[in-house]
């Protein structure tokens, strides 16, 4: 082993936690460590897991077997896992997984120093401080995003206790990070040269509620948009309910802050989403929605869905395909219902097989599918101002996104041009051709 372990990180799951990742591998830079991205170079492994639903689980799970072959074949002398599956089954993972050498939980990302060394020493470590600690404020972060955007973690945990969600046993309460802290760490990511700041949390909408004694997301935006250097605010994950005139207003008023907005709705049915513990109704939705497009009528809205949850009937899912069909989301992401130990609906009576929740999500997705061709068709000839990404391998073509495209969950533009584009550059498009997900364009 050299002098300086070298590190690899691989970050599974949501942006939440590719956020604690960078933070870690701030920690272990400052502490250092070496990072690397070849697994066969490292001498320490550490997978940050994600155990939301199944397949999350089985991905960790899969990374944590293959990264454990290092041990044998590679230069690898420790595995750690921490994040979520290290938090909810650090039990399990002693158990069934030897290969792994220490487990850091949700509230111990801060500590990982310490973690590695006692590893690298033979020392077994678990660190599991409780889930409502608020770990690592004003920590220097690794980007992993390619420098030009990155996400901006405003709150841990969640306090809303929807019926098929684990995430309050793994993360905690709701906890909001300090205003200070985050414009603090927001101006260090503009030094960097981030121009995209993407506000999330297990919940956006209700920040400050805790600490402030009131909803202040809109403050927020304010405040880091008077930051040198961000040219876009978007912000994910606002419940519905928790939506609100100021922050409305801020979006009308506010020129940085994009016209998107992430509204996981989950349902349609009011029965269902009364068994899902979520605090609207068919009606409420309508009203809300109606209300986002008549003050800012360009606004791009994404959702996501839960399909096949316990009890749904035929006619509940056909009553969720009317309400996406005439609501007519910009962009829509269907996963099916995840039976998670140790919460009320898992216990529920009407768990419905694997088949049906899979042809219900597929039902789904081929009716967004035609929604969002036609949504884009309507854009050609539009001009947009888009963020390059990068260039198509081998061609005269750049990868960009508009203000309604999310990195990694939504679609792309792609762009025909001879000219010389760096990853970062924002530059005008007129739209020229659209298929089911992307549109193309030439240079205004």
């Amino acid at each position: 082993m050299t002098d300086t372990p070298k590190i690899l990180l691989i970050s599974l799951g949501c942006d939440k936690n590719r956020v604690d990742s960078e933070k870690m591998l701030g920690v272990l830079h400052l502490d250092g460590f070496e990072a690397t991205d070849d697994e066969t170079a490292a001498d320490v492994i550490i997978i940050n897991s994600c155990c939301f639903i199944n397949d999350a689980k089985q991905e960790s799970i899969d990374t944590i077997l293959e990264m454990a072959k290092q041990k044998e074949t590679g230069r690898c002398k420790a595995l750690i896992v921490a994040g979520c599956m290290a938090q909810r089954y650090e039990k399990e993972i002693r158990e069934t997984l030897p290969e792994v050498d220490a487990c850091v939980g949700t509230g111990g990302i801060d500590q990982i120093s310490g973690v590695v060394r006692d590893a690298l020493s033979g020392r077994q470590d678990t660190v599991l401080p409780d889930v409502n600690t608020l770990p690592l404020r004003d920590a220097e972060r690794i980007l992993t995003t390619g420098g030009h955007y990155a996400y901006l973690k405003i709150a841990e945990g969640c306090s809303k206790r929807c019926t098929y969600c684990a995430i309050p046993m793994v993360r905690g309460r709701y906890r909001s990070v300090p205003m200070e802290s985050l414009v603090r760490e927001a101006e260090s990511l503009a030094e960097k040269g981030v121009k995209e700041l993407i506000l999330v949390a297990e919940e956006t909408t209700l920040y400050g509620t805790d600490i402030y004694g009131k909803k202040c997301l809109h403050e927020l935006v304010h405040r880091l948009a008077e930051i040198r250097g961000i040219r876009w605010i978007r912000v994910l994950y606002c419940y519905p309910e928790e939506i609100y005139e100021d922050l409305v207003q801020c979006m009308k008023t506010e020129k940085k802050f994009v016209h998107y907005l992430d509204l996981p709705i989950q349902h349609a049915d009011d029965e269902i989403l009364r068994r899902m513990g979520r605090r609207t109704s068919n009606e409420d939705l309508r009203r809300i929605i109606g209300h986002l497009r008549e003050e800012v009528p360009d606004i791009v809205l994404r959702t996501t869905l839960i399909t096949g949850f316990p009890g749904e009937t035929r006619e509940q899912h056909e009553e969720l395909c009317r309400f996406i069909n005439e609501m007519e989301f910009n962009r829509l992401g269907v996963f099916t219902y995840s039976q998670e130990e140790g919460t009320p609906a898992a216990a529920m009576d009407g768990q419905i097989d694997e088949e049906t929740k899979l042809d219900r999500r597929d039902e789904l997705m081929e009716l967004q599918q035609e929604i969002s061709s036609d949504l884009l068709q309507r854009m050609i000839g539009k001009e947009v101002e888009c963020m390059i990404e990068g260039k198509a391998s081998g061609e005269n073509v750049y990868v960009a996104r508009s203000y309604g495209d999310a990195p990694d969950v939504d679609g792309y533009i792609f762009i025909n041009t001879d000219e010389n584009l760096m990853t970062g550059d924002f530059a005008k498009v007129k739209i020229s051709a659209a298929s089911d997900y992307d549109v193309t364009g030439e240079l205004v």
